[in-house]
């Protein structure tokens, strides 16, 4: 693989390669561009979605270290936190959950249906921090709870938040990179364009990094999920260095390289839009696809944009990060777009 990959410690999980799925009628209904997803929400742990290849780093150096409890903070309705329980789970390990208040809604199902409802039933100990936007606040917090753990005798680890942490979870999207073009060579079918969620970094990064370390030159754009691009590129190219600082080798990403689209962010992390509503319709009623509004929603609406903007005879592919249980705890506010 590349550089100090096959060294790093990994708990594999990750039912690979992921189904790759041409979406034959959702791309007529865009026109454009022939549409393709890579099915990493399909995999079997807790409902799936992408953070099931990241968090195979992260519980592979937990376990190197004896860890007996994961601590990790994300948003109410975060899928990494959600999964991360559900790793810890099934390794026998404590899981102590930090719920940011990044979304401002009293809506009780965004507080108590979804992914907090699977957290309480995989048994995680649910902590708060009134705090949306400031992600060395979090770490800090989730620190001040480990440390009331180690006095109690337990061996935590902690999953921080903030950039400058070693981009563990980047990882395991190099290997979505092999397996996409893998798949692209045994099937004859290349692409011409990739649309990736743009969140943390880690997923974006790690692919992007993937697929120039390996020789691959197709467009990425990552589709801003959680902030505006001028803050997100910067983000993602120090993703990419500190993956090269990791394995020890040559930072293959050029500035240039990092593609960002903020043009279905607004009006902000978690909240829906027209055109994040249309592409969760039009996937759910064309291809029978279930997006969350907060990820997979605007991914999709950014990737039928970049669809409807190539010639036919094209091929985009799109990432299905995963996501269901979110749907949900926005039953309330899909209300709408369902009733229209």
């Amino acid at each position: 693989m590349i550089g100090r990959l096959d060294q790093m410690p990994r708990v594999e999980t990750t039912e690979a390669p992921t189904p790759m799925e041409a979406l034959d009628r959702l791309s007529a209904a865009n026109t454009g561009a022939r549409l393709w997803a890579k099915r990493d929400d399909v995999q079997g742990l807790a409902f799936g979605g992408n953070k099931v290849r990241q968090l195979e780093y992260y519980f592979g150096e937990a376990q190197a270290q004896g860890a007996d409890t994961l601590l990790i903070t994300g948003a109410v309705q975060s899928n990494f936190c959600r999964l991360a329980a559900a790793f810890a789970a099934k390794l026998g390990m404590a899981c102590h959950i930090q719920h940011e208040a990044r979304v401002a809604t009293n809506d009780p199902l965004y507080h108590s249906s979804g992914n907090v409802l699977v957290e309480r039933m995989l048994g995680a100990r649910l902590h708060t921090f009134n705090t949306g936007e400031d992600e060395q606040a979090a770490d800090a917090s989730l620190e001040a709870i480990a440390d009331s753990l180690r006095a109690k005798g337990a061996t935590p680890y902690v999953i921080h938040l903030a950039p400058g942490h070693t981009p563990l979870g980047a990882l395991g999207y190099i290997h979505a990179a092999d397996e996409v073009l893998a798949w692209s060579a045994a099937s004859g079918t290349s692409f011409d364009h990739v649309a990736i969620p743009s969140g943390s970094g880690a997923t974006h990064a790690g692919f992007l990094f993937g697929m120039r370390a390996l020789g691959s030159d197709i467009p990425i754009t990552g589709i801003c999920v959680r902030r505006e691009a001028g803050l997100q590129k910067p983000r993602i190219e120090g993703r990419c260095q500190e993956i090269a600082d990791l394995l020890g080798v040559p930072n293959p990403v050029r500035p240039d390289d990092v593609v960002i689209n903020d043009r279905f962010l607004g009006p902000g992390y978690g909240k829906l839009n027209l055109p994040t509503e249309r592409a969760i319709s039009l996937a759910a009623r064309t291809e029978a696809l279930m997006l969350d509004p907060t990820y997979t929603g605007k991914a999709m609406a950014g990737a039928l944009a970049i669809a409807g903007n190539r010639p036919e005879g094209e091929n985009v592919l799109w990432f299905h990060t995963g996501g269901t249980p979110g749907i949900f705890a926005y039953g309330n506010a899909m209300e709408g777009m369902l009733s229209a």
